[in-house]
């Protein structure tokens, strides 16, 4: 048996999936202020902008080896950036929530079930929501009619998602099989990891790490997978969860019983499970392990003939373990590295080009008018409607994107409730 073997920390806490809410930080307000000082009678505006909104960022840490923490706290917030004062001083920037997962976990948008990241680099990091932008102050306001503008920028919000984090175990090989085919024993016999092990079948119920060591002082990481029943891919026994972990092993070890009653029928429902999941994995490198040849029927099992292609040992007595490591040790070297994810472009906040706005849209209903498109929506969030003058200014710009000529076409009268985004206005022609 291979003599050196290294344990893993303790996955007792394991946990692989997890549900989280997330929000990036509101931008700063922009500030209305003047300059003012003795013999500087027209100082003009000089209101800062608001500091930009803190980001959520999702990290992998290797020192991280679950999920847990992620299931007993769900919102994670970013912090706020601070508004900006007189003297155009910007204000502090909102601080980046950074967010420590396993390396391994896949980061995806829990509403469009959009990947965002697949972080199976350590130190690799994604951004999961920006931070809005801060508001502008007055002095961008000011123009040839208007030097002593009262007008400033609210904070933008920040993005806000819900994710789901998966961690798919990293290995070079994963061993699978139906369940009580000895896998934790195997693992045990070939690496320091200490699985559970009893004679009763679903011992397993979270996927075990071991380092075991092959030909040449190759460490070699390997997963022993919770068993797979029939129907697995479809969910039963939990296996579509148990499956995902193998996706990114380089090759599988498939471990079956030859003491069981139909051990090359236990193979071929293994084998269809795992092609009826993803055929790209049932087609990565392979072999065939026969587990418990200490007892009476492995052996005879094995003098029927049958199986030449199989490996044949067991993990109890330790008999054809050196000769299974070394098989698994040439077929993880000549074995191509697992795909990764596709992913989309990197995540950021849109902002679209200006003059590429679509027009706003206007929709009838029993209560009145819902205005929705873009750039209408931007302005809502860019207004301060406790200010006469960006009222005006607010009231300026809805002519001129169409607002009021669209409100008039759809048939609004006066007095009639106009809602944009989660705003609602009294429409006076």
């Amino acid at each position: 048996m291979p003599s050196g073997r290294s344990s893993t920390k303790d996955r007792s806490t394991f946990v692989d999936t997890a549900r989280i809410r997330v929000r990036a930080g509101r931008g700063g307000g922009g500030a209305v202020s003047f300059r003012r000082e003795p013999y500087v009678p027209r100082g003009g505006p000089d209101g800062g902008d608001g500091g930009r909104g803190g980001s959520v960022v999702i990290v992998a840490a290797p020192e991280v080896t679950s999920l847990s923490v992620y299931t007993s706290r769900r919102e994670w917030r970013a912090e706020d950036g601070q508004p900006g004062a007189g003297g155009r001083k910007t204000g502090r920037a909102g601080l980046d929530l950074r967010l420590a997962v396993p390396t391994g976990t896949v980061v995806t948008d829990d509403e469009t079930g959009v990947v965002l990241a697949d972080l199976d680099v350590p130190a690799t990091e994604a951004l999961a929501a920006a931070g809005g932008e801060g508001g502008r102050g007055n002095p961008h306001f000011k123009s040839s009619v208007n030097q002593a503008p009262q007008v400033a920028e609210p904070g933008r919000a920040g993005q806000e998602r819900w994710l789901r984090l998966e961690l798919k175990l990293i290995a070079d090989v994963g061993l699978v099989g139906p369940p009580n085919a000895g896998k934790s024993s195997l693992l045990r016999a070939i690496s320091a990891a200490t699985p559970k092990v009893a004679g009763y079948p679903f011992t397993t119920l979270s996927p075990e790490l071991g380092v075991a060591e092959a030909d040449g002082g190759r460490r070699l990481v390997v997963a022993d997978i919770p068993g797979l029943i029939e129907g697995a891919a479809g969910g039963a026994g939990l296996g579509h969860l148990f499956l995902r972990h193998v996706e990114r092993t380089r090759a599988l070890v498939y471990v079956i019983d030859g003491s069981a009653p139909h051990p090359w029928a236990d193979l071929a429902t293994v084998q269809q499970e795992v092609t009826t999941y993803s055929p790209e994995l049932a087609r990565r490198a392979s072999l065939i392990a026969i587990n418990k040849l200490d007892l009476p029927e492995t052996k005879e099992l094995r003098a029927r003939g049958g199986g030449r292609d199989a490996l044949w040992c067991s993990a109890l007595t330790g008999e054809g373990v050196p000769q299974l490591m070394a098989a698994i040790g040439d077929m993880v070297a000549a074995a191509p590295p697992p795909p990764r994810a596709e992913l989309p472009s990197p995540v950021r906040q849109l902002t679209p080009l200006r003059g590429s706005v679509a027009p706003p849209e206007v929709e009838r209903h029993p209560w009145g008018f819902l205005v929705s498109g873009e750039g209408v929506e931007r302005l809502v969030a860019r207004t301060r409607f406790d200010s006469e003058a960006a009222l005006q200014r607010f009231q300026v710009a809805l002519d001129r994107m169409g607002v009021s000529a669209a409100l008039e076409e759809a048939g609004a009268e006066a007095g009639d409730t106009v809602r944009i985004a989660e705003m609602e206005f009294e429409y006076q022609p």
